[in-house]
């Protein structure tokens, strides 16, 4: 291998190793916990636009191949059941977070690698396998590249092809050199731009169907010969000089298999964008601590980093589901006004709520220095509530729940999957799927029809 090589060599032989040995047991514990947050939000996504205009568009792909798209009860071919079930899990805004990478690994990765599983007959103890490669080689190619990469790009859309091709990969049980070609080829498939969620617009959802799919087709193509270029991460030309400046390459796999990323990751405990979680729970928190109601609020000024600012921070009033989850003042709003948000804070009612209208029109957003300072590791946020008695309360925010360092209990990540499958394939099913889920490493496919 030559020097430029050297990073992709890493990777081949991390997935080419993963198979030779029984997935430590906390990492399976942890990856179970991926999967079932990843059911928690394709199955609401599967009923929502664009998935189900993609499920027309794709018509002649339906009903036919081995495949599931879990909430229909309908069969796909592999490559139209990765873009479907990837674009779905990514609709709600429910999926989770790697802090460190601005990344959503679950959308692309979990749905390649479940793709790819039916397509092939491989079992729980495979999927976990795959899912967890997926997460650890994405997860540093996207620490590698931030935050250079997100002043235009959109990470799930654009590394979430490298990890759906790690992830099916390791499934299918490339040998070094053709896991290689496939992480190599789908390099050349990374696109996804933010300028798409500026607007109201259904491309975003897309980019993580589509980073399944092109994972998928780069490793069932890798097996068959297929060949791509090893540096192209670092390379001249390559995925780093085009959308990050260069990138950090240098140690960016150096723990690859030593050290687990799929144990860090971030469980959404909103259902919006997770720029605007350090606001909500700050607000909240100071409700809490001073028995706010939210008659009681005259004020709210919100200080955070760029993306808060840059995503969430323009829409005022939102008139669609799409606004609401991009609009911190109105998600801040309504936390304080309802408790929560989740997903019926996009329905009619609650977008024209007049007591959540009224604080988030009261509400400002700003950078705030110390903010901006610590992300991304640490995504935070200065709230300051100015009551209408005239007090000043004020919270410094350093972390969501949620997060690595505040993380949902597994009992937590159970709850949030029964509050949103059940709606949609019912109680008693949800609650069979979630017990298949919790044991895996036994279960044979399909896990879900």
């Amino acid at each position: 291998m030559t020097a430029k090589s050297e990073l992709m060599s890493r990777i081949g032989a991390f997935i080419a190793d993963i198979n030779r040995r029984p997935l430590d047991a906390t990492v399976s514990r942890y990856t179970r916990r991926a999967i079932i947050d990843w059911f928690s939000c394709e199955l609401p996504g599967i009923r929502e636009a664009p998935a189900t205009l993609l499920m027309e568009t794709l018509a002649d792909e339906l009903d036919v191949g081995p495949c599931s798209l879990p909430g229909t009860g309908r069969r796909a071919l592999p490559r139209a059941a990765a873009l479907i079930t990837g674009t779905a899990s990514h609709i709600v805004e429910f999926d989770d977070i790697f802090r460190d990478g601005t990344y959503h690994p679950g959308c692309p990765v979990v749905a390649a690698v479940l793709a790819a599983a039916e397509a092939r007959g491989k079992g729980g103890a495979a999927i976990l396998k795959g899912v967890a490669a997926g997460y650890e080689v994405s997860t540093r190619i996207s620490a590698a590249i931030q935050p250079a990469h997100a002043r235009h790009w959109h990470t799930t859309g654009t590394v979430g092809c490298f990890g759906a091709a790690a992830g099916v990969a390791a499934l299918i049980g490339l040998d070094a050199t053709k896991a290689m070609h496939a992480v190599s080829t789908v390099g050349t498939f990374t696109a996804s731009l933010q300028q798409a969620f500026m607007s109201e617009s259904m491309s975003k959802p897309m980019h993580a169907g589509r980073a399944a799919e092109a994972g998928l087709l780069a490793a069932f193509a890798a097996e068959k010969g297929v060949t791509g270029a090893f540096d192209i991460l670092e390379g001249p030309s390559g995925f780093g000089a085009a959308t990050a400046d260069g990138g950090r390459w240098h140690g960016a796999m150096d723990d690859l298999g030593q050290s687990w990323n799929i144990m860090r990751m971030t469980v959404k405990n909103h259902g919006c964008c997770g720029h605007s979680f350090p606001a909500i729970d700050g607000a909240l928190a100071l409700q809490a601590e001073h028995g706010l109601t939210p008659a009681d609020i005259k004020a709210i000024r919100i200080g955070g980093y760029e993306p808060t600012v840059k995503l969430c921070g323009s829409v005022v009033e939102p008139r669609s589901s799409f606004e609401g989850k991009f609009s911190v003042r109105y998600c801040v709003a309504h936390a304080l006004v309802y408790g929560s948000v989740r997903l019926d804070a996009y329905d009619g009612d609650h977008l024209a709520n007049p007591d959540v209208l009224r604080i988030a029109r009261a509400t400002d957003v700003a950078v705030d220095a110390e903010a901006a300072a610590a992300f991304p590791k640490r995504r935070s946020a200065l709230v300051t509530i100015e009551t209408m008695d005239g007090r000043r309360l004020e919270r410094r925010q350093l972390t969501r729940k949620g997060d690595p360092d505040a993380p949902l209990s597994d009992e937590e990540v159970s709850a949030k999957f029964l509050e949103l499958a059940a709606p949609v394939i019912g109680e008693a099913e949800a609650a069979r799927l979630l017990e298949r889920l919790w044991s895996l490493d036994g279960e044979a496919m399909p896990l879900a029809a």
